[in-house]
């Protein structure tokens, strides 16, 4: 069965921008806001001025270290047997690990993030069968930021036996999380045969690797945990104003952070995260659903595959602000392009806007279409079977295959059956049904999960412990 298979660079500019990327790496050098991981690359050979804190980064370290990163790995939910799989091939969709905005389902008007904005939010990952890796999608306000993500990882592992994602500002709260994902594993060496979680490193645009980010990525490599990198370079602001520029410039900045994940634990797992935007010439703010987005992540896919890591990209997504025809125009073609190119993971399910928030039925829209997105890329079969003739002359000129052994075997297969938000009905019936839009009916599916949605329970005594280590984050932080 024929793929298709989107490109955007030929093998030359693939070429063309790793050369670019060790040139930038060599001469401009990176800048490291860490003295104990500067320390560490200069002793690995890089060039270090200790007083502008920037590193030269020769050829050979950044190849040695691409070499020894592995490719491939598993991150396992509660019930080790939820997984999502990186470098298999497989589609991975993760809820967002969390917005301060909120969009409330009822009135669409943006508020505050609260605690029950995220349970409802963890609630419904955990039912929708293409959301992978479950985020609380909510920063709640309640909860002082000084142990959020805490609370959030306790809230996710108690409602859903996913894999599950916070975002960790630093170490100190990254030493919590941990714990909490080992009391989960069953200790240590289980965490480490079983990861649960990444470290997510965000370069700062341009040719910067912030302090507390790669302070929180030394507890999680420590702890065996895999590594995602993704800066977010923007056309024209924080990069150049060329897209084969700024792949450029981001490229670097992902691979001055492998080389310090290899550095800090040779075999440490990396998902390359190629997440450059541009910024919007009228409103000088990043835009998530331009075409330059999909122009970009398609060639990033292409970069990280050079290397042969899993790819993340920011597709999927709009700068609209209701679920309307520029949302689905931006996020359905994104998404089918990065899916086409090869993709493992995608920007982060149930956002609105350019990060303005987050709701319930933009993940539910985020879910279905992964669904289609996933029957389009998985193509048709075409052999002696498929192509029919018997069935064909068995039916002849004027029939009807309805009834047909073939039809039945077969249909469930061939045919993709659309999910509770989309609608085939004819017009009559839709009208009587009250006229409804996607958005409306995303809703009530949201609503009905809601309702009825139970998550496997957590043990008792388990819930018990991972609630003291809350109390004590609360409490030491």
């Amino acid at each position: 069965m024929a793929k298709i298979h989107t490109k955007i660079l030929s093998d030359a500019e693939i070429q063309t921008i790793h050369d670019a990327s060790l040139a930038i790496l060599k001469k401009t050098g990176i800048k490291i806001h860490h003295d104990e991981v500067l320390k560490l690359v200069g002793q690995a050979g890089a060039g270090i001025n200790k007083d502008s804190k920037i590193a030269h980064l020769p050829e050979q370290l950044v190849m040695d270290c691409i070499a020894k990163a592995k490719k491939q790995y598993i991150l396992y939910g509660r019930d080790l047997q939820c997984t999502a799989r990186f470098g298999y091939g497989d589609f991975i969709l993760m809820s967002s690990p969390g917005q301060y905005g909120w969009i409330d389902s009822q009135t669409g008007r943006l508020r505050s993030a609260t605690i029950q904005d995220a349970r409802d939010a963890i609630c419904l990952g955990d039912a929708l069968p293409n959301i992978n890796i479950v985020g609380s999608m909510a920063q709640p306000e309640e909860i002082t930021e000084t142990y959020r993500e805490v609370f959030l990882t306790a809230e996710l592992v108690k409602g859903t036996c996913k894999p599950t994602r916070t975002w960790v500002f630093n170490r100190r709260t990254a030493r919590y999380v941990l714990e909490i994902y080992r009391t989960i594993a069953g200790g240590d060496a289980a965490l480490r045969e079983h990861p649960m979680t990444e470290a997510f490193l965000e370069p700062i645009s341009p040719l910067q690797l912030p302090h507390d980010g790669l302070d929180a990525m030394i507890e999680f490599v420590k702890a065996g945990q895999p590594v995602s990198i993704g800066p977010m370079a923007m056309v024209s602001g924080t990069a150049p104003a060329t897209l084969a520029g700024t792949l450029a410039q981001e490229n670097a900045e992902i691979l001055a952070t492998v080389v310090i994940s290899q550095l800090l634990a040779p075999g440490t797992p990396v998902t390359y995260g190629g997440i450059p935007h541009i910024m919007d010439p009228a409103t000088g703010i990043c835009s998530f659903g331009s075409p330059e987005q999909m122009l970009m992540a398609v060639a990033m896919v292409q970069m990280g595959r050079f290397y042969g890591f899993p790819v993340y990209i920011n597709v999927g997504l709009t700068d609209a602000k209701v679920l309307d025809v520029q949302a689905g125009i931006e996020k359905g073609s994104s998404m089918m392009l990065g899916a086409l190119a090869g993709a493992d993971t995608f920007g982060h399910a149930g956002i609105c806007g350019t990060d303005h928030g987050a709701g319930l039925p933009w993940l539910v829209i985020d879910d279905e279409l992964m669904a289609y997105v996933k029957r389009v890329v998985r193509g048709f079969k075409v052999n002696t079977v498929t192509v029919a003739t018997e069935v064909v002359d068995t039916v002849g000129p004027a029939g009807t295959f309805l009834a047909e052994e073939h039809t039945v075997k077969h249909f469930r297969d061939e045919l993709w059956l659309s999910g509770q938000a989309w609608t085939r009905a004819p017009w009559d019936v839709w009208e009587n049904q009250g006229r409804s839009s996607m958005a409306n009916r995303a809703l009530d599916r949201a609503e009905n999960i809601l309702a009825t949605h139970k998550a496997e329970p957590i043990d008792e005594a388990l819930a018990s412990e991972i609630d003291h280590i809350v109390e004590c984050a609360k409490n030491q932080l």
